[in-house]
This record gives structure tokens, sequence and C-alpha cells, in this order.
């Protein structure tokens, strides 16, 4: 019994912010900031969303989606093709210096993010990218984390499937491409989710590279909704509701393989 009331006391203290941004997303501007709070819209409005949402506004939120949408599924697909081709030579073939380059893939992973802005900065700026997706697309393609992470899963495939479609006649690129990344779908999903969250939740490096309103993403976008006089609580939460739907929708549908990839990579080292 004691078991299951701190679970559920868990379960609310996880799911009471969102429940309360979905509350506040549905009140008008004066029910959003009336003190105390409540939990009740009164009356429901979707004034909120009509604001937000409406076309030829300030606010752009369609544009910021759209463009979050594009920056994220991109990016989330470069960073699978460049970890799984990075990380298949570190888990199974032998060359000089591999662990080497292995010790030096994770040791990156301690340099906090902030500190990169500035180079990043000055590297997209000589090549021309300033005030584009292409500058939130290509930078965090190179993933640490992410050559790290398969090359956990790969280490703990059966080389034996490996060793028999060598004996086939394979080469190393039919193997990796026939019977590695099949077997590795779950891994795949896993990271794919998880760079998608990494980019659709990024807000620092969107406010430093991209300028005009027609290209922002929505983290960053939606932080224009809020100055220093005056708050559109309900616009902000219509904002965050709208920026949630996809997450949550992509992580439903890709549950079983993210249960799948993080219990099966981090069983061998």
């Amino acid at each position: 019994m004691a078991r299951v009331v701190v679970l559920g006391a868990i379960a609310i203290a996880f799911i009471s912010p969102i429940i309360f941004m979905i509350v506040t997303s549905l009140k008008t501007r004066a029910d959003a900031t009336a003190i105390p709070p409540s939990w009740i819209p009164n009356p429901i409005s979707l004034q909120a969303f009509a604001a937000i949402l409406a076309p030829g506004t300030s606010t752009p939120v369609l544009q910021w989606f759209a463009n979050s949408m594009i920056a994220a599924a991109l990016n989330a697909t470069l960073v699978v093709i460049t970890a799984s081709l990075a990380a298949y030579p570190l888990a199974r073939m032998q060359f000089r210096g591999k662990n080497f380059v292995f010790v030096i893939i994770v040791a990156t992973l301690l340099v906090p993010p902030v500190i990169l802005v500035i180079p990043n900065y000055l590297i997209v700026s000589e090549l021309g990218w300033l005030n584009s997706l292409v500058a939130i697309i290509i930078p965090p393609a190179a993933s640490a984390f992410g050559v790290f992470f398969m090359r956990q899963f790969f280490v703990g495939l059966p080389i034996e499937l490996e060793e028999a479609a060598r004996l086939d006649g394979a080469n190393r690129f039919v193997i990796f491409m026939q019977v590695v990344l099949p077997l590795a779908k779950p891994a795949l999903a896993t990271l794919a989710l998880l760079a998608f969250l990494g980019n659709w939740n990024d807000f620092l490096w969107p406010v430093y590279v991209l300028f005009s309103p027609e290209v922002q993403t929505l983290p960053a976008g939606l932080s224009t909704l809020q100055s220093a006089n005056a708050v559109r609580y309900d616009l902000l939460m219509a904002g965050a509701v709208v920026a949630s739907v996809p997450v949550l929708a992509l992580f439903i549908f890709l549950q079983r393989f993210i249960i799948e990839g993080v219990s099966r990579s981090g069983v061998k080292g």
C-alpha cells in the first residue's frame, strides 16, 4: 500500500504541470493571471489558441511549428546516419587508436555545450548559414552521445550473425546495411527520438543564429510572447500545448522500441 501511495504521489508530481499547462491554455487572459490560480477554467475559452494560430499575426506559431518539425526531423535523421556509421567501426573493426578515439568521443560529453556556442557561431557565420534552418540542422548532427549509444548496442549484438554473412561473401558494408541495421531498429528509433527531442526543445542556439521571425523555431519564437512588463500566460501555455503534441505522439508511437533500445544498449561495454 505504501508503495502505491509513493508511486501515486510521484505520478501526480510529474503530471500536475502538464495538467496545469492545458488548463491555463483554456482560460481567458484575465482568468490566466487570477490570484489564486484555479484548476478549472471558468469559462472554457479557446481564445489563446485562436490568437496564436491565426494567420497573419506577429507571432506565426504555425510557421515556427513547421520550422521546428523540419529542423528536428532532418537533424534526427543525420544524427542516426552519422552515429551509426561512426559507431560500427568502433564496435566491430580493429584498427590502431580505436580505443583512444572512443575515449576522446566520450570525453566530449563532459564539455558543457554552452562553451561551444561562440566557436560554432563563428563557423556557421563563415559558412553563411546564419538565419537559416541549416544552422540548427547540421552542427548538432555530430552527436558524441549518439556514437556512444550506438556503439554500446552494436557490441551487444551476436557477432555470429556477421560471421555467417561474411562466409556467404558479404563485405563490411553489406553486413552493416543488411544484417546489423535491421537488428538495431530499437536503438535507431531511440536515438532518433532523443535527437528529435534535443533539437525540438533547443532554445539557446536558435536564439543566437536565427534572427527573422519567419525562420524561428517554437522555443525561441514562444519566448517573444513575454516582455518585461507583461506576460501572456494563456498564449504561452497554448503554445506549449501545441509544442507538446508531436513529442507526445512520437513517444507513444516509439515507446516499445525505446524501452528495448535503452535496455539493450547498456548491457555490454
